[in-house]
């Protein structure tokens, strides 16, 4: 379980299952314990996040960090709907693809994945020092290294940047894996090939900005990267 900064609120080892969160299909391939949720957390940095917006549902892909259980969510459109709806309830989900299940028939192909939903209602960043320290977890859960790399923001863009905090007190993980099911029954005997097509997403050389003076070498935390996987 992580150890959460000052001022961040204090969390049980699981969650209890809510209407919203209780998995009602393959119940087998779901959690709610919190080690599983931090796990899929810590293996991307993007999220999709569920409004309404002006009266219309919307789904809006954005990056996302973690302060011990409250995460913090980059977000402009979602700003603007909570201001009309201070107390809206929205969706966060992150979701993995590990690979493609290719059975023997089409009825039992399928996706390994982990994935996670968390549902709250979540506030708007206005202090400027909660603001920094979630700007500065949204920084280093993609790129460890760079906040204290690059120029941190003024004044003006903390401004300029709009911020959501929600805390992890409703959220389900699922996680499917194997190979598929039909290895024992009798599509078996077709004779077609059946298993997990695995799907990666490793970091590639770095791409120099053109304009970069000659001799600006991308720095350690970068460059170390290239070639390693995500999540």
């Amino acid at each position: 379980m992580s150890t959460a900064p000052a001022g961040t609120p204090a969390a049980p080892d699981d969650f209890g299952p809510t209407e919203r969160t209780r998995l009602r299909r393959m119940r087998h391939k779901g959690s709610h314990r919190r080690a599983d949720l931090e796990a899929v957390l810590a293996a991307g940095f993007l999220c999709h996040l569920g409004v309404t917006v002006d009266g219309t549902p919307m789904v809006v892909p954005t990056v996302y960090g973690t302060e011990g259980d409250r995460l913090y969510v980059h977000g402009s459109v979602a700003s603007r709907s909570l201001v009309q709806a201070p107390d809206a309830t929205v969706c966060v989900t992150v979701t993995h693809v590990d690979g493609l299940v290719l059975a023997r028939s089409v009825f039992e192909h399928g996706v390994n994945y982990r994935c996670a939903m968390i549902y709250g209602v979540p506030r708007v960043v206005t202090d400027p020092e909660e603001k920094l320290r979630g700007l500065r977890a949204l920084t280093e859960q993609s790129t460890p290294g760079q906040w204290e790399y690059a120029r941190q923001p003024s004044r003006k863009e903390l401004a300029a940047t709009s911020l959501l905090a929600l805390d992890l007190t409703e959220a389900s993980v699922k996680i499917a894996s194997g190979p598929p099911d039909d290895g024992e029954g009798p599509d078996a005997e077709l004779g077609l090939w059946a298993g997990v097509l695995p799907v990666v997403t490793t970091f590639g050389t770095p791409v120099p900005d053109p304009l970069l003076p000659a001799g600006v070498e991308p720095p350690a935390h970068i460059a170390g990267r290239a070639g390693s996987r995500l999540g």
